[in-house]
């Protein structure tokens, strides 16, 4: 395995998907905050590096016959299955979870006053992303598909009239980063999904689509942040480099 020092935790998990549950079992962000070493983060959080290293030895050793390598695939297909299945998630879950905490804060509110922040925070979320995906879907991802498509054929692309593929990538991640943080907040509110006592099944209902969605997102940044972006850079460096 390679010095702590030298991987990012977004390469690990990279590498394999498994490795996730292990830096969410430390409370370790391996997708908005995956630039950083697992060293800086374990720093920050006063974690023992050579457990994190040795849990991370354990799943890398361990065989893996139904993980999906989505380095492999070609960038093309990958903006394809993130706009498919994670954009597609975010859409319906959020037409469902938004009725649902309208109905928790006034049945269950003055109880539990932390559901209005909460509710808050989310519709944030909900109108944030939406408005995010677009931009993906109009803007950015058209590109890199083009630059695929162009690979194969040897064809020159324009230059976008963005300028370059790293102008709306930095805008992109700067914004999981957002939405990364607000879902930080999300889960304290809900101590980590879980309802109280006295919670109805909606309810209960609602925190654990809440915990899924955010395991989703997490999901949906890595593969964009960790594969699809730094690949799609390369890529448009080649076709600058035979300019």
């Amino acid at each position: 395995m390679e010095t702590l020092e030298k991987i990012t935790i977004g390469e690990y998990v990279a590498k394999d998907f498994r490795t996730a549950a292990v830096f969410s079992k430390y409370g370790i962000d391996f997708c908005c905050k995956g630039n950083r070493t697992i060293e800086e983060a374990c720093d920050k959080k006063n974690i023992d590096t050579e457990i994190i290293q040795e849990e991370l030895e354990s799943v890398l050793t361990t065989k893996n016959d139904s993980g999906i390598d989505f380095k492999s695939w070609p960038l093309d297909l990958l903006a394809d299955y993130i706009e498919k299945t994670h954009h597609r998630y975010v859409e319906d879950k959020t037409q469902i979870l938004l009725p649902f905490l309208d109905k928790l804060c006034k049945v269950h509110g003055v109880a539990h006053p932390e559901l209005f922040e909460i509710n808050e925070l989310f519709k944030g979320c909900a109108g944030e992303l939406a408005q995010h995906m677009k931009k993906e879907e109009l803007m950015l991802f058209p590109f890199i598909k083009k630059m695929a498509k162009a690979s194969l054929t040897d064809e020159t692309i324009a230059a976008p009239h963005f300028g370059t593929v790293k102008n709306p990538i930095a805008m992109m991640m700067a914004e999981h980063e957002a939405e990364g943080d607000r879902f930080v907040k999300i889960a304290e509110l809900t101590n980590n999904y879980t309802p109280p006592a006295d919670g109805c099944s909606t309810y209960k209902v609602t925190f654990a689509m809440l915990s899924d969605f955010e395991q989703d997102l997490h999901k949906h940044i890595h593969l964009e942040n960790n594969i699809l972006f730094p690949a799609a850079a390369l890529l448009e460096q080649k076709f600058a480099a035979q300019e």
